[in-house]
């Protein structure tokens, strides 16, 4: 098992003093705390690549201004917008990746260009990144959950909207 769990994506710059703008990683709550150490992926370059959570304030709406102690300009927050956070497991709540598998499984997973699709099995890590299993009229599907892929989450309606690269559900 990885040592390391994407748990947050950095949205936008918010404040000169390196405030950024984040929400939870698809499919989880937002996990952030003060005190944890912070991997930012992909690296980028003339930016740090790990950091410290120093605050973090909600904003509302699922956003969250997350000051961490190596990104005290914006342009150095600038630079990491679009990153994602991995954290330490050992930092994170014992099963916090499984009550987000747990919660998704029965999802109506709805394509922008394909329409309904199926409804969410499973959700399966391979080690690289985590796989939503999709049950459907074609077949299974596995697609990476990624914001590139699934761009929307409805909790209430339980519904993933998914962006599917051509080809994908090609037989």
């Amino acid at each position: 098992m990885r040592d390391w769990a994407n748990v947050a994506e950095l949205v936008k710059p918010k404040s000169l003093q390196g405030g950024l703008v984040a929400r939870g990683a698809s499919g989880l709550p937002f996990l952030l705390r003060p005190g944890m150490e912070a991997a930012f992926v992909p690296p980028v370059l003339d930016a740090p690549r790990m950091g410290t959570v120093e605050d973090v304030t909600y904003l509302g709406d699922d956003a969250y201004l997350v000051m961490f102690d190596s990104v005290d300009t914006i342009d150095r927050a600038e630079a990491l917008a679009g990153c994602s956070c991995l954290v330490r497991r050992a930092d994170l709540p014992e099963g916090f990746d499984v009550v987000a598998q747990e919660a998704l499984a029965g999802y109506r997973v709805c394509d922008e260009k394909h329409g309904f699709i199926g409804t969410v099995r499973e959700i399966i890590d391979n080690g690289a990144q985590q796989l939503v299993a999709i049950d459907g009229e074609a077949g299974d599907v596995l697609v990476p959950l990624v914001d590139a892929i699934v761009v929307a989450v409805d909790e209430d309606a339980r519904t993933l909207t998914t962006r599917l690269p051509e080809g994908l559900l090609d037989c």
